[in-house]
């Protein structure tokens, strides 16, 4: 599976919402432009300027999330429910005791504040493949953890 193609279901669903949140902002501020640029000299208009930098952005942003969601496939294959695979919750506990639960995504959804993480990052990559059981040793900017994992679910 190449790591950075797929996504899930709901990743997919949150990027499509973006691309149509962004188009709100640009018939906003495509309206802005148009405005300021009828107030006569652009070449001071700092309305006008900071109008058209915000649509270079925006446009800069659409472009790659069309190119991106285009590039990526949805993952609905069925997995193993004894091993840590793409879109897998992950339940593990570190070498104190401590349990985390992790979602296993793709680059483009990963947030460690939805407990989501990358099947690229160095946890993610270590967890990935493993069954209810085993133990990984992984090495995080804190030094190496040793993780036990506990329950795998999707």
């Amino acid at each position: 599976m190449n790591k950075s193609t797929y996504i899930t279901k709901e990743g997919m669903e949150s990027l499509q919402n973006e691309v149509q949140e962004i188009w709100e902002e640009r018939k906003v501020v495509t309206q802005a432009v148009s405005d300021a640029a009828a107030m006569g000299d652009r070449s001071e208009n700092a309305e006008y300027i900071y109008g058209k930098k915000k649509l270079r952005e925006i446009d800069g942003r659409l472009t790659y999330l069309r190119r991106r969601i285009n590039t990526l496939k949805v993952f609905d294959q069925k997995v193993d429910d004894t091993r840590a695979m793409f879109s897998a919750y992950v339940t593990f506990k570190d070498q104190t005791n401590r349990e985390m639960t992790l979602r296993l995504v793709g680059p483009d959804e990963a947030d460690i504040k939805k407990q989501s993480i990358s099947i690229a990052s160095p946890i993610g990559k270590s967890l990935l493949n493993q069954s209810v059981g085993d133990s990984v040793e992984v090495v995080t900017p804190a030094g190496k953890k040793i993780f036990t994992i506990l329950k795998v679910k999707y």
